[in-house]
């Protein structure tokens, strides 16, 4: 009996300290000597540059309260997109624009897009990646004219964005274009008085006697 309870307390001493160190794992972030960013959850190899740590939070295996609903993010995903957010620049009916989006989809990066229809829009692409090309991915600070799959893929593993094949593929949708307002003189037209005795109307003269 005494050894059942010796065996049994060890067992959760076990379980404890498993769960402590699950709750104080650490994430890692640094630079090789290429210049490019990786974000991991192991220590980084000798020789890395601007190493960050910092820590991972805890995930438990019961019951999410309905206080604390759980991320839908894993943490990699929520730093690189606070770090380093995505916007695709596109235009109606463009075939490298659909390219551009469904890669994006495909690897599951969050990202916003643009439909350049007139031009405010135009500005602020222009602004973004000194062009008026489309389609134009700006992810952070970089930014690429055109779409070219390698330079798309390099950007967004430089931001530290997960992989082809490690988050769920996304299903979003050419954005909508915005019904146009009728012109206000059309609307004025419309709602103006008819009739002969209209304001504005030719007057028919009567036949003298």
């Amino acid at each position: 009996m005494i050894a059942r309870m010796i065996h049994l307390r060890s067992a959760i001493i076990v379980v404890l300290a498993a769960a402590s160190s699950a709750a104080l794992a650490q994430i890692y972030r640094w630079t090789d000597e290429k210049g490019k960013v990786h974000i991991t959850d192991t220590p980084p190899p000798p020789g890395a540059k601007n190493v960050q740590k910092s820590q991972a939070p805890a995930r438990s295996s019961s019951p999410t309260s309905p206080m604390q609903p759980p991320s839908a993010e894993p943490y990699v995903l929520q730093e690189a997109r606070k770090k380093a957010p995505v916007t695709l620049y596109s235009s109606p009916g463009c075939e490298p624009c659909s390219t551009a989006r469904q890669l994006l989809n495909t690897r599951g990066v969050p990202f916003r897009e643009v439909s350049v229809v007139d031009e405010k829009q135009m500005e602020e692409l222009q602004q973004a990646v000194g062009s008026n090309a489309v389609p134009s991915l700006v992810v952070g600070s970089a930014a690429q004219r055109g779409f070219l799959e390698s330079a798309y893929h390099a950007m967004l593993d430089a931001a530290g964005y997960p992989k082809t094949g490690m988050l769920a593929p996304r299903s979003q949708t050419e954005p909508k274009p915005t019904a146009e307002p009728e012109p206000a003189s059309t609307q004025a037209e419309d709602e103006r008085p008819r009739g002969p005795y209209a304001p504005g109307a030719a007057r028919q003269r009567l036949p003298k006697k």
